[in-house]
């Protein structure tokens, strides 16, 4: 086994471990052992676990990028003040300040790629286990957890006449079937990843933070990373295809929750929640506290507590 293959086997085990036991799951409630729906709904349960586990990453990711945003304005300044500045000396300073910068606001520009980054291990190990479904069966063997009998259940289910194991150029273009699934769950997968990334930059920066250099760079990735997807899916296996796209709709409820109940300060979805809490008759919720906000009458109604001084009687002057 080489260097990657070691890394990824923990992973391969978790993943079948968890398919397995939806797939046990749904079995025991009736559904059939080797249907491709069966494994689809397992695939689909693998999805929903890993997604979970992540809500307190993805927690710290949403507050780390609001304090991104809300940084623009002084990284614009740090910008400004070291502008025009090549040397070493100046560019060192700057990115010690900049970095000294995010440690204050506990905040990094690589914090909206850390879920990313931790489901890419599951998404490879998944990959490993379904592109080696016909090999291991095969060579008489299993795969991750699952069993040599579980392997073979596996390679003969399908959905609509298509295999979960087969993939579009690795001998599924010969199918109709598999062409036609690919395409649709490719462009289903590369629409909902489109769809949430320009759901963010639309409603939920501000002026600031959609003017900054980091934001154009946003922008290129925008369309880039579909375009990733979509070439590199059509190597994908459909049960891959499914667990992408599912995450990729999960991630897109994910966010049109976030930006419509907690927008980032400034920013157009915050500006929308104002008008609807306002519209209601509801006061003001801050976007920072997620707490009812106090007005300004109210605040300057009461009085701190503690004994009153007594005002000083002015001595009168004698006639």
């Amino acid at each position: 086994m080489d260097f990657f293959g070691t890394i990824m086997a923990p992973f391969k085990w978790l993943v079948s471990i968890i398919m397995i036991g939806f797939h046990d799951g749904l079995t025991a409630i009736g559904m059939p052992t080797a249907n491709g729906w069966t494994w689809t709904l397992s695939i689909i349960g693998l999805v929903l676990v890993i997604r979970a586990a992540l809500i307190p990453v993805f927690v710290k990711q949403i507050k780390a990028q609001r304090g991104m945003q809300l940084l623009q304005p002084d990284l614009k300044k740090l910008q400004d003040k070291y502008k025009g500045k090549t040397d070493q000396l100046s560019r060192q300073a700057m990115a010690q300040e900049q970095m000294a910068m995010y440690k204050k606001h506990g905040t990094n520009p690589f914090s909206a790629c850390l879920p990313m980054l931790i489901q890419m291990p599951f998404f490879f190990a998944l990959f490993q286990v379904l592109s080696g479904i016909t090999s291991a069966k095969n060579e008489g063997q299993g795969i991750g957890a699952m069993s040599h009998e579980q392997v073979v259940e596996f390679d003969a289910s399908s959905i609509f006449g298509a295999p979960l194991s087969a993939a579009l150029l690795h001998g599924g273009a010969g199918n109709v079937a598999v062409v036609v699934l690919s395409i649709i769950m490719i462009l289903a997968m590369t629409a909902s990843q489109f769809i949430t990334q320009k759901q963010i930059m639309a409603k939920n920066m501000s002026e600031e933070a959609m003017a900054s250099p980091f934001m154009r760079q946003q922008k290129m990735m925008l369309y880039i990373l579909p375009i990733v997807f979509g070439v590199g899916g059509i190597n994908f296996p459909i049960g891959v295809l499914i667990y992408w796209t599912t995450t990729n709709l999960w991630t897109m409820g994910q966010q049109f929750f976030v930006i419509r109940r907690m927008p980032t300060p400034g920013s157009p979805a915050a500006k929308a929640l104002a008008e609807r809490r306002a519209a209601k008759g509801l006061p003001a919720l801050s976007v920072l506290t997620g707490k009812k906000e106090e007005a300004p009458e109210a605040a300057a109604a009461v009085e701190p507590k503690g004994q009153r001084v007594q005002p000083q009687r002015k001595n009168r002057k004698k006639k």
